[in-house]
């Protein structure tokens, strides 16, 4: 994203190495048809490296991609910033923090970027355009345009963790 612009981004299957377990075949909607021949990661790592070489990396609950980057400990990408982190707390009182829920709650569904053909929640690419969305959203409700970039990195969660407390105690 540059300028709150969101690109096209990169987008291939990868091989698993193992068969397609039922659930994520109905999560993600991907079979083991879909990826006969895709690359390994390992195959696509110099392309994926030059891409976000000197980028921060953005991800809703980054510690998912971070898990898949292990297998390069020495990638070098980063500063993450966790959109999860994030909205929770600017929104604190959101229902639900969920990636999807999130966009929804906040009004950004009908976000171009979003209602696009062939978008479709769990789809990593897409995932990571609605992410974007959401950063798009954070700074413009926050106010941190201005704001040193690094101020994504370690929201306050303060506001989340007492919303959270208070919702626990009324239960």
């Amino acid at each position: 994203m540059q300028n709150g612009e969101i690109g096209a981004g990169f987008d291939s299957y990868l091989a698993p190495g193992r068969p397609v377990t039922w659930a994520a075949r109905a999560v993600h909607g991907i079979g083991d048809d879909q990826l006969a021949g895709a690359p390994r990661l390992r195959d696509l790592w110099p392309s994926v490296k030059q891409s976000l070489q000197e980028c921060w990396v953005v991800a809703h609950g980054a510690a998912t991609e971070k898990r898949f980057l292990r297998v390069f400990p020495f990638h070098g990408f980063g500063p993450w910033v966790d959109t999860l982190k994030l909205v929770r707390a600017v929104f604190p009182e959101l229902d639900s923090h969920s990636l999807g829920d999130a966009v929804g709650a906040l009004g950004l569904g009908s976000a171009p970027e979003l209602t696009t053909p062939g978008f479709r929640w769990h789809d990593a690419r897409c995932d990571a355009v609605a992410s974007l969305v959401l950063l798009r959203h954070v700074v413009a409700v926050a106010n941190l345009d201005d704001e040193s970039p690094e101020v994504l990195c370690r929201p306050n969660l303060a506001a989340y963790v007492n919303a959270r407390r208070e919702k626990a105690r009324k239960a």
